[in-house]
Order: structure tokens, then sequence, then C-alpha cells
């Protein structure tokens, strides 16, 4: 049996040996991910030179976490997350191969991103509940704030790399070697699981079969109040106020006058995205407060990024940009799993997923289209305002009642945990 967590401390988590490995392979293979993501952007953007192909490739990535999502959670409650995590991440890294060779080759075009992209969005859906889900079975339950935190850290910390050694590397060894790089950095990531201890782990429990898991996942958030604000606040503001992917490139290229800048603003958001995680990471628990506040961080610098005049004032408002929609979503992940029975914490990882990943095939084509015909300013803008209305809704919510700004488990000991 695993030893039990005894340490304070922002990484507290890391004292396992299962989650070191996890969390520097998962690093490792994310920074891969991100130059990925990036040269995507560049290159569709190069082929068409508007804002609407990013978003409907967007869409077509996340339109599988949308339709499968619910349902990939409910077979991660089922079935053993270690082996479905390795499989997945061999078919993520086929993906890579596949665009490095479409390039290499000549014969990339719009269309044949787009078909790998949609690939790529069906096996991350299935992944992603089961890789996330992973955690609880490698730290205990009392880390688990800390352990979400830690990953959603991870996750944005990569950003803080990918994206700047995309803009420094694609002038250099070109769009091809880019999706290279990505899927040799899934070795990462596999060596690291092939090192698990399974000694170590701590036991899940898993849900029996048959039944209607996604059913009984959706009623369980409608009669909690609590998740239900929760999921309301969170899918608005995913769906609408983070489609930076679809924004920045025109932004960059038409306000800004530097197209490369896009992978660098990007890289620039990931630090405060970073920062925003480890100080949810610090919390013993999270708190609705946390929450809110953190929501209208992020609605205030998507106003302030949007009407940016320059390079060096984004760089500005891109610390608090990723600052604060880190920690909403680092927060709220921690809190739908402190709400949730244990054999029902794989579908609200993947409703989550849902709500953040899935509702992207709506926001993106939104954004693109009102960057292309609207305001390329708006289309960061408009989802800073839907963010103000959600985050100054849910603290009225809160001042209602004086429990709601605390943990589903226990009240704030100190002022750290407000």
């Amino acid at each position: 049996m695993a030893e039990r967590s005894k340490s304070g401390g922002m990484f507290r988590s890391l004292r396992f040996r299962n989650a070191r490995l996890y969390f520097l392979g998962l690093l490792l293979s994310n920074i891969g991910t991100w130059v990925q993501f990036t040269a995507t952007s560049f290159l569709l953007y190069d082929l068409r030179g508007n804002a609407t192909v990013l978003g409907i490739n967007t869409a077509l990535q996340f339109l599988p976490m949308l339709v499968l999502g619910a349902w990939a959670g409910a077979l991660a409650d089922r079935i053993d997350r270690l082996t479905l995590t390795r499989v997945s991440q061999v078919l993520q890294a086929v993906q890579a191969f596949a665009l490095a060779a479409l390039v290499f080759s000549g014969n990339v075009s719009v269309e044949a991103v787009y078909v790998l992209s949609a690939f790529l969005g069906i096996v991350t859906a299935i992944e992603n509940p089961s890789r996330r889900g992973l955690i609880t079975e490698l730290i205990p339950v009392e880390d688990l704030t800390n352990g979400m935190s830690l990953n959603t850290a991870t996750m944005t910390g990569s950003r803080i790399f990918g994206p700047a050694i995309a803009a420094a590397l694609i002038g250099v060894v070109g769009i091809g070697w880019l999706f290279m790089l990505n899927g040799v950095s899934y070795a990462a990531m596999l060596i690291g699981l092939a090192l698990l201890r399974r000694s170590e782990m701590f036991p899940v429990t898993h849900r029996e079969a048959g039944g209607t898991p996604v059913r009984d996942s959706l009623r369980f958030i409608r009669n909690n109040e609590r998740l239900a604000v929760l999921f309301a606040v969170f899918t608005l503001v995913s769906t609408f106020a983070f489609n930076y992917s679809v924004s920045l490139p025109k932004l960059a290229d038409e306000q800004w006058g530097r197209p490369e800048a896009f992978g660098w603003v990007l890289g620039v958001t990931s630090i405060g995205s970073l920062i925003g995680a480890l100080l949810t990471a610090r919390l013993a628990f999270t708190t609705y407060r946390w929450v809110a506040v953190n929501v209208l961080v992020l609605a205030v610098s998507n106003l302030g990024m949007a009407w940016s005049p320059n390079v060096v004032v984004a760089f500005v408002w891109a610390i608090p940009l990723g600052l604060g929609g880190a920690a909403m979503m680092a927060g709220i992940t921690s809190l739908t799993q402190l709400e949730s029975p244990p054999d029902m914490r794989g579908r609200m990882l993947a409703l989550t997923a849902v709500a953040f990943l899935g509702s992207t095939p709506i926001g993106g084509p939104v954004t693109g289209f009102v960057a292309d015909f609207i305001s390329v300013q708006w289309s960061l803008a408009y989802g800073g305002v839907l963010a103000l209305v959600a985050g100054s809704w849910m603290l009225w919510w809160i001042s209602r009642d004086p429990s709601r700004k605390v943990s589903p488990t226990r009240a704030p000991s100190s002022k750290t945990d407000l």
C-alpha cells in the first residue's frame, strides 16, 4: 500500500515517486503538444490568411470532446486508466508524425489538416478523463486539490516553452520539423507511464458495468446547486473567453504588425497560467469565492488584451489573463472532485473537459467570424464581457449564503484560503 501524504506545501504531491514520473513526462510531452498547436495555427494562417480557418480547425479538434467526452468519462470510471492512457499517447504521436509527413512531402492542405485535427480530437476526447483521472491513483484523496492544481500548472506551464520554441524555430527548421518534435516528445510520457509502480498506486473505486452512467452524472450535477453553478459559469466562460488561438494570430498581424508575436504573447500568457495554477496549489483547499474572483480577473484581462496598442502592453495583460484562467480551471477541477463520490470522479473530469474543450466548436467559429467580419478587438473583448457578467453573478450567488464561500469539506482556516 502506498504511503499517505503527511507534508504540506505547494508541491506536496511530488513526494510520491509515481506522481513525479507522471508530471515530468506530462510536462515534456505537452511542451511538444504546444509546439504543434502553435505551428498548426501558423500553417493554417499561412495557407488561407484568415481567422475563420483557424476557428474551423479548432472546432474540428474539439468537437469530439463535446460529443464523446461524457461517455469517455464513464469509460474512465469503468476500466484501467493506465492502459487506456498509454494507448492514447501512442495514437497522438502517430497523428503528429502524419502531419510532419504531409509537410515534408509537399502535399499539405487545409483539408488534410482538418482530417488529422479531427482524428486527434477523437483520441484526446477518449484519453482526457483517463489521463487526468489517473492522478487520483497516484496521490491520496487529501492531496486532490494540490494534485489537480499541479496538473493544471504542468499543462499550462508547458505553454511557456511550447509556443516560444515554435516561434523561435519555425523560421529556422520549418513547420514539418516542429510536428516531428511533437511526435518524439510523446516518448517522455510513455516512459513515465511505463515506470509507474502499481504497488504504490492508491486504490480507486470503479463503477459497476451497465446502468446509465452519463445520465447519472448529469442528474447529480442538476441536483447539486453548487456544482450546477460551477458548470454554468465554467461553460459560458470557456466557450467564449478562451479562444486565444483564433484571435491572437490576426491581432498580432493587424494590430501589432508582428505576426510572429502570436507565439510570444501566448508564451507570456502561459507564465501567468503557471502562476495561477501554483497559487491554487498552495491552498489547503479551494473555495467558490476563489473561482469567482479569478473569473473576473480573466474578464478584465481579455478586455485589456483586446485593445493593447503594441506587443509590450499585450505582454503586461497576458500575465493576469493566464493567471485568472488557470486559477479558475484549477479551482473548478478541484471543487468538482471534492463534491463527487469516488466512482464518479472520472465522469466529473470528463464533464469539466466537455465544458472547457468541448465548447470550443461553438466558441471557436464564433470568435473567428467576429474577428473577420466585425472587429479583431471584439473577438477577444466579447468573451471578456460575458466573463465579467458570469463572475459578477457568481459573487452575487455566494453573497446570498456565506456557506457558499467555503470548500465542500470544511471552512477556511486562514485568509490565504479565500
